[in-house]
């Protein structure tokens, strides 16, 4: 009986370790930086388009840039309204999520999800929930920057 009961152990253990294989996702690197570096690429693209046809038009650079900026955050706010940028971002990975797009994404998307609670339990408590933390540690990491560079000042070094 003993021996029955150990190899029981065994058969469940090699089943358990089947089922965790066949639910662990497996990465493909290679491909998915190749995904990342395309979608990334064709962002990029587009943006300076943008910034050329601006120019094209009589803008400053710094108008041109700005107006680029304004127009790669409305085309991901369309896409994720009609839930196509949640597919490129599956797709191009870190490529979609990492441009301003991706952070225009991540603020969209609560506020549609969340929609249904209403205007300030729903949309206004909640459109930060994936961006808040992005926002907090950039400002954190900028002010600390900013605190090694007065001390460097002071002391004189460039």
């Amino acid at each position: 009986m003993n021996e029955q009961s150990g190899s029981m152990d065994e058969i469940k253990q090699k089943e358990y370790r089947d089922y965790i294989d066949d639910i662990t996702p497996t990465h493909k690197l290679w491909k998915q930086m190749l995904h990342a570096f395309i979608v990334g690429g064709i962002i990029c693209t587009i943006g300076q388009g943008i910034i050329n046809l601006g120019t094209s038009m009589g803008m400053e650079q710094q108008d041109a840039s700005s107006w680029c900026s304004l127009m790669l955050i409305l085309i991901s706010v369309i896409l994720t309204g009609f839930g196509l940028y949640t597919k490129i971002s599956k797709w191009g990975g870190a490529g979609a999520l990492v441009p301003i797009t991706g952070f225009a994404n991540s603020v969209v998307s609560p506020a549609i999800e969340y929609k249904k609670e209403g205007q300030v339990f729903g949309i206004g408590s909640r459109i930060f929930t994936i961006a808040g933390p992005v926002i907090l540690y950039g400002i954190f990491a900028s002010w600390l920057l900013g605190l090694v560079y007065w001390i460097m000042m002071l002391f004189g070094w460039r």
